[in-house]
Order: C-alpha cells, then structure tokens, then sequence
C-alpha cells in the first residue's frame, strides 16, 4: 500500500491528511490502519518513536466512533503531560472535518475541575497520563465503563515510569469486550505481562525488529577520562555549530549541574528534570521547540514522551542502566526519515557496556575521536563562512554604508575577510590554542586492578533496598563526588564493595565516622577484597562484627551523629573548578 486512500479511510480523514500535506503512510501505518479498520481485535505494535504511531492509532479511532454521541468511547493513556497534550493536538488535526468530534487531555498540573468540566461537554476520546485520570475516576469525575477503544502509547516508558499499578487500575473501569492497542517501541517483560493480562490473543506487528534502534541513527562513542567529559562535551558541540541536541545524565544533580556549566561558558542550554515545577518545564520545553535553546540537558525521567522533530544528535553524558533505556534516548533523533547521531562520552570502564548496548541494538559504534582545538577552529571558520555566504542582503544598512566604507578605504579585500573573520576565530583560537588531547586509548579496563584506587566494604547492601546504581547514587550524593568517582560497585545481601581513587580516602574514612542513616550506623572500612569477589568469607564475618558494633558503640559525640543518609547540607559552592574559560558568545 502507497497512499492513505489505499488504506480504507473515509473522505473526511483524507481531507485533513491532505491538509496537514502527508503524501505516504509510513511503515507502522501501512500495517497498523488497514488491521485496525477492519477487525475488532486487539492489538501490539512495536515501533521506534517518530515512526508515526499517533496516526497509526487515531486515525481508526476516529473512523470508528461516533462522534454524534456524547458518550466516551475511546481512551488513550500516555507517559507525560507533553505527550498527552501532543496526542490531542494531533486528533484535533485528523479530525478536523468529523463535526462534533470533542478530543480532551486530562494530565496533571492543570485545573482539574475545567478537566472534569471539559469532559462532562462530551468527550468521544479522552488522552490522559495514568496518574490524573486515576484521581479523576476515584472522584468520579470521569465514566470509561462504555469505551470501546483503550490505547496504550509508550507503554514501556509508562511502566519504566512506574504506572503499573494506576494502569491496572484504570482499566478495571473498562468493559472487558473493548478493543485495547498497545503501541510501544521496546518489549520488556513488564509489556509483555500488561498484553497478557489485559489483552485478548492480540494481533502483533513489528516495524524493524525488538530493541532495534532505528536506521537512521548513527551510534559514536568517543573515549575520554571521567574527568574530561564535560570538556569532550563543549569540544563536540563546538565541532557541530548547527546542534540541535538532548543531552542525558543520569541524574537530577547532574543534569542542573551541566546545563549551569553550559551556560557559563556561553551556550544555548536548558535543564528539564524533576525538581522544576509545571510551569518551569514548560517554559524550558517552549523554548527548546523554538530553538531558543539548542541543547537540552534532561534526566530520562523527564525527557520520557518528548516528541520533538529535527533533533540532530543525542548526547549520553553517562550512560543509563538499562540497554531500553538507551534506545529511548537515541529514539530522539532521527525521526522522520532524517539523519541521528547517538553519542556516547564513555570512560574505559564503560566500553564493555557499549559492547553489550551493540549486541541488543543490532548496531555498532563508531569509536571516534574527539577533535583537537585546531579541527574546531576551522569547523567554527567554515560554518561563519557560510553563514554569511547565505544571508540575505538587509537593505536597511544602506544609510549606513558611507560610514562604514570610509574605515576602510584604505584596506584591501583580502585584509577586510581576515579582520572580518578574525573576529570570530580569534576567540576559539585563544581558548583552544595549545588544548591538551583528552582522548584515551585502549578498551575495558575494568577487570584489572587500579593501584591508585582504594577499595572500601560498607555494611549495606540487598536487604537496604539497595541496587549498585542505587548504592552509586547515593555515595556519589553524599561525598559530593563526580559520577565516575564511584566505581566497581559491587551490591551483596547484607554488605557492598565500592572502589575511589585514593585521593578521596581520607574524606571517605573521615564522613562515615559515626554516620547514622535510619537510626543505624553505616560502617565503611579500607577491604583487602580488590574486587572479583575474593574474600567473602572474611567480609562476612567482618559485617557481623560491624552490624553488632552498631549498636551503640561507636559514639564520639560528634556533630555528625544527626547527619541523615541525604548530606544534609554538605554541598559544594565553587563551580567550573579547573575547567574555566573565556566566556563564550551566544549562539
């Protein structure tokens, strides 16, 4: 099938697709359409995000219902407000010819009585994220009990999101004989347990296959010391003036902590994660759509539903936990039938996790080189060159002309292009002249045993509710230490291992002197384990020893007795330390 007219849809959904100037169903509508159209049956589709799966839905939701009716029919839950706000805006568009259709988001940080008010006009189709429309039906606010049509869209990010409880319950409020679409780019177990249970024998369609990341993104990786990742960072958008980008961390702090450093230093940047309120978000996304802000640096928590179009790369400043996670971020770019590229800033301990990342994407990395001062001087050269190649003569500057022309009456073409020129390279050539290579060579180093780092055991570990990244995240937070300050962690039931350099020893030692978390003193000691998983014996018995010293013993009376397991206060005030440059121009 070529053409949406093949696909079955009447006049009035052709009309708006003619509108809106799409000429071909991409490959999850060619699939998903037709099936849909046809047969009441349910349905799991697995494809990549910007491949079109909004239409591939709405278009024979829209087709089916009734839109004379005033009664819900159709629901669609969603992971986040922008996405839910997107969904709609989209249906509204298909269906901008089916009079008296009545499309309403329901999501969290807006006023749920309008919500409720909006609904109670008669809404055909509802969109909502999972959390606000529980709250709705647990008010009553809302009745699903006669939907015909459950959507949902990115279910692996909203059970990634922790929706499965509030999903569960939401579609207990749904009759069983309705039709349910599930559309997702990934299947994990947990959306493979949400078909089974909920689904009745559904119909499968895949486009590209499990896991896949998408054709058209290209995967990087460039390989550099922990501490030089956000000086291999500025290098790489400085190599690509025209970025358009999203640049994950893995966590809230830092994710503020380099956008701050960005715009420092003079880029177009923005942080989005959890700790802004609505509003701020929305501004930071507002912008971000506009290309006010060219690189957004975001936790994946709140990047999750995202759908922004023309992304030109996807930056992992730190790689995530799990391998889904990776192919969410590098969905980002590369919609739409154009061009992606996923970059990877990796210390050496993490090449053996981009190997893994190779094996489940079916693709492989281009380890690359980040680029020497001088590259970026001339990239940064050429770009201003054709910059002002293609601008549009102003003729508004004609008053002006006379002025300008005297200053330089006396300086010959070629001197003007360079005093031109000049002005710009000068600035990139002062601060990259004599830059050191920051490039590392080799692979996995993780299996041998650093001299220059200490090993420590600590008596938490499983029964703490602790994982390693969990255990990493925390001592990271409460040491104030970078993120790959933190490494070989190594989580048992009772007890843990974890590895810095030696440098930090004695502020590792001095901190968990009398350190209480929950009431109960958490012990850090130097190990002789130097990791592998030798000595567990003698550690065990050394975390009973410690568990009963806990009880009580081990009081100085110090001030730190009352320190919570969050760092309280302990926060650090310099900023940019040893990575200070001239302060860069906006973009």
């Amino acid at each position: 099938m070529s053409t949406f007219q093949d696909l079955g849809l009447n006049q009035d959904l052709l009309q708006a697709i003619s509108d809106l100037g799409f000429t071909k169903p991409s490959e999850v509508q060619a699939k998903a359409i037709p099936i849909l159209l046809e047969k009441e049956l349910d349905l799991v589709a697995l494809a990549q995000t910007g491949t079109g799966k909004t239409a591939a839905f709405g278009f024979p939701m829209l087709q089916k219902i009734d839109v004379n009716s005033r009664t819900t029919q159709g629901l669609i839950l969603s992971p986040t407000r922008e996405l839910c706000l997107q969904i709609t805006n989209e249906l509204k568009q298909y269906g901008k010819y089916c009079k008296g259709l009545n499309v309403v988001s329901i999501y969290g940080g807006s006023s749920i009585t309008d919500q409720a008010r909006d609904v109670k006009r008669g809404a055909q189709i509802i969109v909502a994220t999972p959390g606000r429309m529980k709250d709705m039906i647990n008010r009553r606010l809302v009745d699903i009990s006669k939907i015909e049509y459950s959507v949902l869209d990115e279910a692996d990010e909203m059970l990634n999101m922790g929706f499965y409880e509030d999903i569960t319950s939401i579609l207990s409020h749904t009759p069983d004989e309705k039709n349910t679409w599930l559309f997702s780019a990934t299947m994990p177990k947990e959306v493979a347990t949400i078909a089974k249970k909920f689904m009745n024998n559904p119909t499968e369609i895949t486009v590209g296959s499990k896991n896949v990341s998408s054709e058209n993104v290209k995967h990087e990786y460039y390989l550099v010391n922990s501490r030089d990742r956000y000086l291999a960072l500025k290098r790489l958008a400085d190599l690509n003036p025209n970025i358009f980008s999203v640049i994950f961390c893995r966590t809230k702090r830092d994710t503020q902590k380099v956008a701050e450093k960005l715009i420092e230093d003079g880029y177009s940047a923005g942080a989005l994660h959890g700790d802004l309120s609505q509003n701020q978000r929305d501004l930071v996304m507002k912008s971000f759509r506009n290309k006010q802000i060219q690189m957004l640096v975001a936790t994946d928590v709140a990047a999750r539903g995202i759908d922004v179009d023309n992304i030109t790369h996807v930056i992992n400043y730190q790689l995530p936990d799990e391998i889904e996670t990776y192919t969410h971020r590098s969905g980002r770019t590369g919609r739409a039938g154009k061009k992606g590229v996923s970059i990877v800033i990796a210390s050496k301990s993490e090449v053996r996790k981009i190997k893994g990342i190779e094996r489940i994407i079916k693709k492989t990395f281009d380890k690359k080189d980040v680029p020497s001062g001088m590259e970026i001087c001339e990239v940064q050269l050429v770009s201003l060159a054709n910059k002002i190649h293609t601008t549009e003569i102003n003729s508004e500057i004609d008053p002006y002309l006379e002025n300008i022309n005297s200053l330089f009456e006396n300086t010959t073409k070629e001197e003007l292009i360079k005093k031109f020129f000049s002005v710009e390279f000068t600035r990139f050539y002062n601060y990259y002249n004599n830059s050191k290579d920051i490039n590392q060579s080799g692979g996995d180093d993780s299996s041998s045993y650093n001299e220059n780092a200490t090993r420590y055991f600590i008596n938490v570990g499983k029964k703490d509710g602790y994982d390693w990244m969990q255990l990493k995240d925390f001592l990271k937070e409460v040491l104030e230490l970078g993120q790959d300050d933190v490494f070989k962690v190594e989580v048992k039931d009772s007890f843990s291992f974890f590895n810095t350099d030696v440098k930090h020893q004695p502020k590792v030692l001095e901190f968990f002197t009398d350190f209480k978390q929950n009431g109960r003193f958490v012990n850090v000691e130097i190990s002789e384990d130097r990791g592998g998983g030798r000595s567990r014996n003698r550690n065990k018995r050394r975390d009973n020893r410690s568990s009963s010293r806990s009880g009580g013993s081990r009081r100085s009376g110090g001030s730190r007795n009352d320190r919570s397991g969050s760092g309280g206060n302990r926060r650090s005030s310099s900023k940019n330390s040893g990575n200070s440059r001239p302060r860069q121009s906006r973009r």
